[in-house]
């Protein structure tokens, strides 16, 4: 498959873009600075832009068969996701794409969510201390529902630095049982997402699931 990819460079990214490559699909990456791809940017087509820019978008979503997107916490720029989401829904229909796979956050509550007790705490938790990053994140999920789109928006918990497991618990609405995930294992299952077509136009739940 031919797959577009934002936030190449960044924690989730880079190792997204590696298991991409790890399974022969043909990868496309939309960063500020090549330079931070270091050693996989011999192995990817690079476009250099920002996520907000529909030039850019355009450049590397054309021909694709699913965009994903990394995009981390945004630090101080608190409209980055919603914005990113408002400019590539309307890049993608022109370009006739369909297939969308993002990372959202397990702090985001969306329609028909049956979180356990422990989830809503921790969604409680998140929404008061994470403030605009929140808003940015429930306004991006907005921004896709309200499209014609196939999305997925893949909501972990606390992401972790580490090899993986291999092992993701995911369910459409209703809590996983760990409170984390690493990187590595939230990377292979957006490969997933994108290959086997995994929760069409809804925000699965996942955390890290037992070996």
């Amino acid at each position: 498959m031919r797959v577009a990819v934002l936030g190449a460079t960044g924690r989730t990214g880079r190792p997204l873009v590696a298991e991409l490559l790890r399974r022969g699909h043909d990868v496309s990456v939309l960063v500020r600075d090549p330079e931070k791809l270091g050693d996989l940017a011999a192995s990817v087509r690079v476009v250099t832009g920002s996520s907000r820019d529909a030039a850019a978008l355009t450049e590397l979503v054309t021909g694709a068969d699913a965009v994903v997107s990394a995009l981390g916490p945004s630090g101080k720029d608190t409209t980055l996701h919603r914005e990113t989401a408002a400019v590539l829904v309307p890049v993608m229909q022109r370009a006739g794409v369909e297939r969308f796979v993002g990372v959202s956050g397990a702090g985001i509550d969306v329609p028909g969510d049956r979180k356990s007790p422990s989830g809503r705490v921790i969604s409680f938790l998140i929404q008061r201390l994470g403030g605009a990053a929140v808003a940015d994140k429930r306004a991006e999920h907005e921004v896709w529902a309200a499209s014609d789109r196939d999305w997925t928006l893949v909501r972990p918990p606390r992401l972790t630095e580490g090899r993986g497991s291999g092992a993701v618990e995911h369910h459409a609405s209703t809590s996983a049982r760990s409170t984390s995930l690493d990187r590595a294992d939230l990377a292979a299952f957006l490969a997933d997402c994108v290959e086997q077509h995994l929760y069409p136009r809804q925000a699965p739940l996942v955390a890290a699931g037992r070996p």
